[in-house]
C-alpha cells in the first residue's frame, strides 16, 4: 500500500454509533494505518529503499547487531513508513531471542556451557556444532567487551511492528543449521583447523565507539570478513548464499494485498505493499545487488554430501574428542580411587582384610 492506496479504501463516518461489520472494521482501522503513514518519510541515512515490479515498496534498515542507534533507526522507520510486513535476520533457531529480556539475553550469550555444546552438536553435526559454539564465542566476546546483548534491534522491530495494524512479522534468514553445514562442506580439513584456531584466540578489545564506526559494515560480520577472508568459499555460503535468501524473503512479503470484500459480487481489489527488513548492514550491498535478478534458493537450501577427505576427518575428529574423553574419565577415575584409598578408613579396612586374610 503505497500513501495514494487511501482512495480505495471507503471512509466510515463518525457519529451515532453504528453496527459495523468486519470488513467496515477492517477498512476503518486500515484508514487509520494509512493516515500515519507518511508521504515523504523522514527515514535514517542508514535505510535503503527498494521498489518491487507491482510498485510495493522495501525499506532495508541497515543495522549494526550490538549498536543503540541502530535500535532508534528501526523504530523510527517503523513508525514513519507503517509498514504491511516486518522481515527480520533470524531464522526459527534463533526466535527465542524476541522474547527474552535484556539480562537474560546478557548472561545467556556470555555461558558457552558444555550443554550448549551438545545441543549444537546434536542439531548440525559434529564439526558444525563446534563451528557454531566458536561463532557463539565470537559474539559472547563482543558481549563481554561492551555489556550489550545482541539481537536489539531486532527486539524492537518485533515490538514496533505489533503496534502497527494488520502489520506482519516474518523470519528471513536462512536456518542456521543450514548455513553451517554448507560452511563446514565447503572447507578443507586445515582451513577447519586454522579457522578454529583463530576464532579460539579471538581476545582484541572493542569499544562501543568501534561499534558506532562500523555502521557501514556490521561488526560482527565484518570480524568474520576478516578472519574468513582467505576463504572465498567459506564467504560465499555465510555471506553470499544469505544475502539471496534474504533478498528472496523480502521479495516474497512484497506482494499486493487484496482487500477484504463486503460479498462475492464486489470486486477484487488489491494494493502495493509496504515493507521494512531489518539486517545487518553488511547483507544490503547484496540485497541491492540481487534485487532485479532471478533468483533460485533451492540450490542454497541443500548440503552436499561430504568427500572421501571430509569423512575422514570427521571421523579423526570424533575419534580425537573420544579419546580425550575416554581418556580424562579414565585419569579421573584413577585419581579418585587412588585419593578414596589415601583416606584412613581406607587404609584401616586395607589392614584388617589383610590380616583376615588365612595364611599359605
Amino acid at each position: 500500500m503505497t500513501s495514494g492506496a487511501s482512495e480505495s479504501v471507503p471512509r466510515v463516518i463518525s457519529g451515532e454509533a453504528q453496527n459495523l461489520s468486519d470488513v467496515d472494521a477492517f477498512h476503518l482501522l486500515l484508514e487509520m494505518k494509512l493516515k500515519r503513514r507518511r508521504k515523504q518519510p523522514n527515514l535514517p541515512r542508514t535505510v535503503t529503499q527498494l521498489v518491487a515490479e507491482d510498485g510495493s515498496r522495501v525499506y532495508v534498515v541497515g543495522t549494526a547487531h550490538f549498536s543503540d542507534d541502530s535500535k532508534r533507526d528501526v523504530v523510527k522507520t517503523i513508525r514513519e513508513v507503517q509498514p504491511d510486513v516486518v522481515v527480520v535476520e533470524l531464522c526459527q533457531y534463533r526466535v527465542s531471542m524476541l522474547k527474552m529480556d535484556e539480562r537474560t539475553l546478557l548472561r545467556e550469550a556470555k555461558e558457552v556451557s558444555l550443554e550448549k555444546l551438545q545441543q549444537a552438536v546434536r542439531q548440525n553435526g559434529l564439526m558444525s556444532g563446534l563451528m557454531q559454539m566458536l561463532l557463539l564465542k565470537v559474539s559472547a566476546h563482543i558481549t563481554e567487551q561492551l555489556g550489550m546483548a545482541p539481537g536489539g534491534e531486532f527486539r524492537e522491530a518485533f515490538k514496533e511492528a505489533s503496534k502497527v495494524p494488520f502489520c506482519k512479522f516474518h523470519l528471513g534468514d536462512r536456518p542456521i543449521p543450514v548455513t553451517f553445514k554448507r560452511a563446514i562442506a565447503a572447507l578443507s580439513f586445515w582451513q577447519k583447523v586454522k579457522l578454529a584456531w583463530g576464532l579460539c584466540f579471538l581476545s582484541d578489545p572493542i569499544s562501543k565507539d568501534d561499534v558506532e564506526r562500523c555502521k557501514q559494515k556490521d561488526l560482527l560480520e565484518q570480524m568474520m570478513a576478516e578472519m574468513i577472508g582467505e576463504f572465498p568459499d567459506l564467504h560465499r555460503t555465510i555471506v553470499a548464499e544469505r544475502d539471496i535468501y534474504l533478498t528472496y524473503m523480502l521479495r516474497q512479503a512484497a506482494r499486493r494485498l487484496e482487500l477484504p470484500r463486503a460479498s462475492e459480487a464486489e470486486p477484487r481489489k488489491c494494493v502495493p505493499s509496504v515493507v521494512v527488513g531489518v539486517v545487518g548492514m553488511g547483507h544490503v550491498p547484496g540485497i541491492e545487488k540481487n534485487w532485479s535478478t532471478e533468483l533460485n534458493i533451492q540450490e542454497i537450501m541443500t548440503v552436499p554430501p561430504p568427500s572421501i577427505m571430509g569423512r575422514m576427518s570427521r571421523l579423526a575428529a570424533k575419534a580425537t574428542f573420544f579419546g580425550l574423553l575416554g581418556y580424562s574419565l579414565y585419569w579421573m577415575g584413577r585419581r579418585t580411587v587412588s585419593l578414596a584409598l589415601s583416606l584412613p578408613v581406607a587404609q584401616f579396612c586395607l589392614q584388617r582384610a589383610s590380616a583376615a586374610r588365612p595364611g599359605p
